[in-house]
């Protein structure tokens, strides 16, 4: 212990948390241009939540520098300021209001001697922590566990700080745009094209197009894939699938579910019904078809069995 005190920050003494609070749930309805377009991951933390809290915990609250702020009327007028800099930056339509974060930067380097504190986050997620740190002009450092957040990490942080103003390089059109992170976008978009057709040209065959109920047709995304067994009837030892679940959605009003119908040949086929009367257990789907779960000891899979 030295015995020098250490400044007060903002955070500690009161922030515009109304404010924070309504444009985090706004958020949440945003689509255009958030990271959490990027990819899904749980828990993600509100941009703007993030940003203002971060800026609260790098600046000092105005009464721990009488020096500058002599009388409680000046201390309450730098502090009204710099939580109309946080309303401001708590909005997401002003992340690039380069005169808001240019106050903003400045008020953190005079909290912090002349200079922007690293911030570290060891289990970064989806990057909320260290992305607002470099918006507001820190030098980021992310980790994590898992490796999908790494990426997402990379992608949404490394990459884009690392290639800033650089030009494409990709072997397409002449734009080679300088402006930001345009030449990165630019060169992901054009090899990311690159990929797709060359995934396309191998595996297309398995993605065809097939048709609804009224006839029109729709191109296949993905397959649910299955697990098969032959049938321990021996009178009918044809491949049958391990599911969980013959459910595909049970979102209220796209509910959706998979139909074993077996034929008189013993053969299967499955129809997508869509209807909320969809199998409830093993009894249920006994009422509605020629087939019966069965569990095997643990296992939490039902296998189709067909008796004639």
């Amino acid at each position: 212990m030295t015995g020098e005190s250490r400044p007060r920050k903002l955070i500690e003494t009161g922030i515009p948390l109304s404010k924070i609070n309504a444009e985090s749930a706004r958020e949440k309805s945003l689509r255009h241009g958030l990271p959490s377009t990027l990819h899904l991951y749980w828990a993600r933390r509100p941009l703007a939540t993030t940003r203002t809290i971060l800026f609260a915990q790098l600046v000092d609250d105005p009464a721990s520098h009488p020096e500058r702020f002599a009388t409680t009327e000046e201390q309450d007028a730098e502090r009204r300021r710099l939580h109309e800099l946080m309303e401001r930056m708590a909005v997401w339509e002003n992340r690039d209001d380069a005169e808001l974060y240019r106050d903003a930067e400045q008020a953190i380097l005079d909290s912090n001697g002349g200079r922007i504190p690293d911030v570290l986050d060891p289990f970064a997620g989806g990057g909320a922590i260290p992305l607002e740190a470099q918006r507001l002009g820190a030098h980021a450092h992310g980790s994590d566990l898992n490796p999908l957040a790494v990426i997402i990490n990379k992608a949404l942080i490394e990459f884009p700080s690392r290639f800033c103003g650089n030009e494409s390089v990709h072997p397409g059109e002449d734009v080679r745009d300088r402006n930001r992170a345009e030449g990165l976008a630019d060169d992901i978009r054009y090899y990311g094209r690159l990929l797709r057709d060359k995934t396309f040209a191998q595996v297309g065959h398995l993605y065809p197009k097939v048709k609804d109920d009224q006839g029109a047709e729709h191109t296949v995304i993905a397959w649910i894939w299955a697990r098969t067994v032959t049938n321990p009837n021996p009178a009918n030892p044809i491949p049958v699938p391990l599911v969980r679940s013959w459910w595909l959605s049970k979102k209220k009003g796209h509910e959706a579910w998979v139909k074993p119908v077996v034929s008189d040949d013993g053969s299967i086929r499955y129809e997508v019904q869509h209807s909320a009367d969809g199998p409830t257990g093993d009894e249920e789907g006994d009422r509605q078809s020629s087939w019966r779960g069965v569990h095997r000891g643990w296992n939490p899979h039902r296998l189709l069995l067909y008796t004639r």
